[in-house]
């Protein structure tokens, strides 16, 4: 069973960094799992989010991209 919180990065993406770091505290404050995927290694991930980068979803849903707002992922996984 994949992860509820998913984050599509890419490597040398400086905003990529700063979400890893924002959804690795929420994730852990709430007890929840969460998979970082380089979009890069798959092809139609690459189309699908191109430079819209980092990418963070819950439950398959978008709740954040570029800048990944703490408060607005907690609300997603409460």
């Amino acid at each position: 069973m994949p992860a509820r919180v998913m984050l599509y990065t890419r490597v040398g993406c400086h905003l990529c960094e700063d979400a890893r770091d924002v959804v690795a505290a929420a994730c852990a404050a709430l007890e929840q799992d969460w998979e970082e995927v380089d979009i890069d290694a798959d092809p139609e991930l690459r189309a699908r989010y191109g430079d819209e980068i980092p990418v963070a979803t819950v439950d398959g849903e978008t709740v954040g991209f570029w800048r990944i707002d703490p408060e607005r992922l907690r609300g997603a996984l409460s």
